[in-house]
């Protein structure tokens, strides 16, 4: 059973999402919070797996709370769940911590879908932002074709364990291939590289 803190100021937002996630029987939503104060509160004394977050919220807002949780409650990975699509909040989002990022118009078995993507280590991301948080002016050319696939993996959301299964390769080889490809396209993190990826990549 995957446990999930839903956070949203609007009480019918919170209500509806718990009916939502709970639709499948493998979700579980044990707490839900109206402020990002709340929501960093209610993660240290739940420890839910998973924190659905919305974006914008009074005393603390969605990003201020990723980051705290992130910090503060080891192995609870965050969701975000919001309307905004604004490339700079999308990206404070990612640094702060976000696992996954989602907008509230997703269908419900996507959500679903995205939470145990979240608690499984990937990074589920709406494909509607990919081309606002990179722009598409990195050529890809200079990546070798090895590195194109073990990229375009990482974008369907494969940890490098399955990608060295999939390519028959050693899994520090998928660790080499990654070092430079983040090196080339000017990424740091998987999540930066997954979304370049769906931007550039044939």
């Amino acid at each position: 059973m995957i446990t999930v803190l839903v956070v949203d100021d609007h009480a019918m937002v919170r209500e509806g999402l718990a009916s939502v996630l709970a639709a499948d029987g493998d979700i579980s939503v044990v707490g839900a919070a109206a402020t990002g104060a709340e929501a960093v509160r209610l993660a240290a004394e739940l420890r839910p797996d998973v924190v659905v977050m919305d974006l914008s919220m009074p005393v603390m807002d969605g990003i201020e709370a990723t980051k705290a949780v992130r910090e503060e409650v080891a192995g609870t990975r965050v969701l975000v769940l919001t309307s905004f699509t604004e490339r700079d909040r999308v990206r404070r989002a990612i640094d702060a911590g976000a696992t996954g990022y989602q907008l509230k118009d997703a269908e419900p078995a996507d959500l679903r879908a995205a939470v145990r993507s979240v608690h499984a280590g990937h990074a589920p991301l709406d494909p509607r932002i990919a081309g606002v948080l990179l722009s598409a002016d990195r050529p890809a050319s200079g990546l070798s074709v090895r590195e194109r696939e073990v990229l375009r993996l990482v974008a369907e959301g494969l940890a490098n364990k399955q990608i060295a299964a999939s390519l028959g390769i050693a899994e520090r080889t998928v660790k080499a291939h990654l070092g430079s490809v983040f090196r080339q396209i000017g990424v740091a993190d998987r999540t930066s590289a997954a979304l370049w990826a769906r931007d550039n990549l044939d």
